[in-house]
């Protein structure tokens, strides 16, 4: 059970900005959340800077949180003292560690229409801000996030930390099919309406909250809306990289299996379906069967593809390995190939990720390996003096089979339609 308790006599209500040219009558309210952990050094300096910011340039109501998630220097005390100096701060004090509890908990209270984070170093630059808050406030996306690996962004950072950043994305990207490039920055933003749904089924409490969140959003077909920022590294940090790498893993490990049981599925409400705005636009008819045209058209294409470079590989590996291992070789290349194509553009509507596609397609290869090797042994059986193209072709016939019989399956067990 977390304790948590606000500033006393602390005005709860919105600011407005001071320019003239800033003001806007109506529009959300925003509420921004620095949570922090015994940071009484970098915390007034980022108070004021971000005050005076939203003072002068953001034009929706807004108010600033400071979440103290059981700071054992004077973080607390530097908190109220800087709440009671500049109008619009509150503080909320949790007798717990963890900036996914505090983020939970704060932005699972929140009155505002869009709830905001960023770290208290400001490592990414503020004038970031409003076009990672805009897409919310316009109804277009769910969530924002700032991302030091989109393109456009900037980033002063040592190459170790450019290293491991890289690497835990790739490897989220690969087990996860996830499609926004940067979990783990320290800026991001999200409507109050979608954000309660997903904040109770998230579990994390500490540095893995992030992933977890967008990736449960990014399951339940939200939109994520990507902002690439400046973002310059301050080396005063409190995160245990070791430590944190395993919680990582652990976690994405987690989140998959809740995928798999149907677990991370939220009540929210779709997105209806893109329409024209134009009130004479002329628009193709609907035609029933159009998706499994595309899926088997592309299917069709792919595995064309495919198989000619399955050949050509296992043609040029001939002339140094024997049959079975060429043809092993050379199917688990393609079949890599083959299974992320089909994921990224012959079943794009499924939803499935990366693990869960190359895993299923891992189980169709040792079947096709073993019907296709299967064939070529044979053929060299009762044909011992066939040339090399010879077996290729037998290998090519062979591959169309077992190509057809791989469509049903990824079609209806692997990829399964997840979305309208």
């Amino acid at each position: 059970m977390t304790n948590t308790t606000r500033g006393p006599g602390l005005c709860r209500d919105f600011q407005h900005s001071q320019s003239p040219d800033q003001l806007s009558p109506q529009g959300p309210s925003v509420e921004i959340v620095i949570p922090v952990h015994n940071e009484e050094r970098a915390l007034p300096g980022c108070l004021r800077t971000l005050h005076a910011h939203l003072r002068e340039r953001m034009p929706f109501p807004w108010r600033i949180t400071v979440a103290d998630n059981a700071s054992t220097d004077r973080t607390l005390e530097v908190a109220h003292e800087l709440a009671a100096e500049l109008p619009g701060t509150d503080v909320v004090h949790l007798d717990r560690k963890g900036r996914g509890l505090a983020l939970r908990t704060v932005w699972g209270a929140s009155e505002a229409d869009i709830v905001v984070y960023m770290d208290v170093d400001l490592s990414t630059r503020l004038d970031g801000l409003l076009p990672l808050i805009a897409p919310l406030a316009s109804g277009h996306s769910d969530l924002a996030i700032g991302s030091r690996l989109a393109p456009g962004a900037r980033t002063v950072r040592g190459p170790r930390r450019e290293l491991i950043s890289r690497c835990y994305n790739a490897i989220i990207r690969l087990t996860h099919g996830a499609r926004f490039s940067d979990a783990q920055c320290g800026f991001k933003a999200a409507r109050t309406d979608v954000l309660g749904p997903l904040l109770e089924r998230t579990q994390d409490d500490a540095w893995f909250f992030d992933t977890e969140l967008l990736l449960l959003a990014e399951h339940n077909s939200l939109r994520i809306h990507e902002v690439p920022v400046d973002w310059v590294e301050d080396v005063d940090t409190r995160v245990d990289v070791v430590s944190t790498a395993a919680d990582d893993l652990r976690g994405l490990w987690r989140v998959a299996r809740m995928k798999a049981s149907g677990s991370a599925r939220v009540p929210l409400p779709r997105r209806p379906a893109p329409a024209a705005e134009h009130p004479d636009a002329v628009l193709a008819p609907a035609r029933a069967g159009s998706r499994i045209t595309w899926e088997v058209g592309c299917f069709v294409a792919i595995g064309v593809l495919s198989t000619a470079g399955q050949a050509l590989l296992y043609w040029l590996l001939r002339a140094w390995w024997p049959p079975v291992l060429a043809n092993l070789v050379s199917l688990l290349v393609l079949t890599v190939l083959n299974t992320e194509a089909n994921r990224r553009l012959t079943f794009r509507w499924s939803g499935t990720g990366a693990g869960r596609a190359h895993l299923g397609a891992g189980a169709l290869f040792l079947i096709g390996y073993v019907v296709t090797s299967a064939a070529v042994l044979l053929f060299r059986h009762y044909q011992p003096e066939a040339s090399a193209a010879a077996e290729t072709l037998v290998l090519t016939a062979s591959s169309v089979l077992v190509t057809a019989v791989r469509f049903v399956v990824l079609r209806l067990a692997v990829f399964r339609r997840t979305t309208p």
